[in-house]
């Protein structure tokens, strides 16, 4: 009897110590259960935190300027310069003045009426004032108020006529009514600067110089060719790159390319046949079928500026532009 009992205690404190292990047991892995899917959701969270972030960071990184490289020595410049002339050439081997002229005359004054407005609005106009009065003696005793009235689409025609009556007297008075052929004779003129003077001698004297216009600042500024401001400084900055016999063309290639191409808002990037050379690619449209449409005058498939074009460029599928009052499609 006392055996019996004896193994039913025994079996009963077995089933009790069996009983307390597995509810143990349960306690033990059951939290671990439920905080399972909470520990992996938490890691998820901070996964997505730690990428965020570093897509900011990326962001950042590349919206900062990046910091200059070696600086570029003058040897490293003047090649880098001279590859880029190079190269449009072979863009623009017509590249000519596109103010319409047959002498230098013409060409003086259309170069100052030039200012402010379109060599095209010039040449559209050119043609009434040179019909009425063809010579410097013609010009320099014009009644003002005609003058005013065929130079009105020109803008500023208060102050053109002025110029273009005051450098035909000037003519006449003391150069016997021809154009000089130095420098220094023709910023004496009213309305002549440096920039109009070497339009003159570079396209009617062969004489070279380098022609500072808006857009010739432009690009060599971005091309870092100079960092000055001032059109004498820039004119003597570059000039140290070239030879003295490629200033006239160099001049033709740098503002055809700033016409066509190289935009003041928008520059066409993606078709820039200088984009290698150039530091500031990107900062114009990069996509090659968007860049495209950006494209003006013949490159945009546009009339040029000029009515009375030289062959070489009707030759290369150039358009001339229409008169006065015509539809330009640009």
């Amino acid at each position: 009897m006392k055996a019996v009992k004896k193994a039913a205690v025994k079996k009963t404190a077995t089933k009790k110590a069996t009983a307390t292990k597995q509810a143990a047991k349960a306690t033990k892995t059951a939290p671990a259960a439920k905080a399972a899917p909470a520990e992996t959701a938490a890691k998820r969270v901070a996964s997505k935190k730690a990428a965020s972030k570093k897509a900011a960071v990326g962001k950042a990184a590349a919206a900062k300027p990046q910091p200059a490289g070696k600086p570029e020595s003058q040897t490293s410049l003047v090649r880098r310069a001279r590859r880029i002339d190079r190269e449009l050439a072979e863009v623009y081997p017509y590249a000519h003045p596109e103010l319409d002229f047959e002498n230098p005359f013409q060409l003086l004054v259309a170069t100052v009426l030039s200012a402010q407005t379109t060599d095209l609005r010039v040449n559209q106009t050119t043609p009434t004032l040179f019909a009425k009065y063809p010579t410097p003696e013609d010009l320099a005793v014009a009644n003002p108020e005609e003058v005013e009235e065929i130079l009105r689409p020109c803008g500023f025609f208060r102050a053109k006529t002025k110029s273009v009556i005051g450098l035909s007297k000037g003519l006449v008075e003391e150069f016997g009514g021809e154009v000089p052929g130095r420098l220094e004779d023709l910023v004496k003129l009213p309305g002549v600067g440096r920039k109009t003077a070497f339009v003159v001698l570079g396209n009617a004297f062969g004489r070279p110089g380098i022609t500072v216009d808006t857009h010739f600042q432009r690009l060599v500024r971005r091309w870092r060719w100079t960092a000055e401001t001032e059109p004498d400084k820039i004119e003597a900055a570059v000039g140290a790159l070239f030879p003295r016999s490629d200033w006239t063309d160099l001049s033709h290639h740098v503002i055809w390319h700033g016409r066509r191409m190289c935009h003041a808002r928008k520059p066409a990037c993606g078709v820039c046949p200088i984009a290698p050379l150039c530091p500031a690619y990107g900062e114009g449209e990069t996509d090659p079928e968007k860049a495209k449409k950006l494209l003006k005058y013949e490159k945009g498939g546009f009339p040029g500026q000029r009515l009375n074009p030289p062959q070489a460029y009707l030759d290369a599928g150039g358009r001339p532009a229409p008169p006065l009052g015509g539809v330009s499609g640009t």
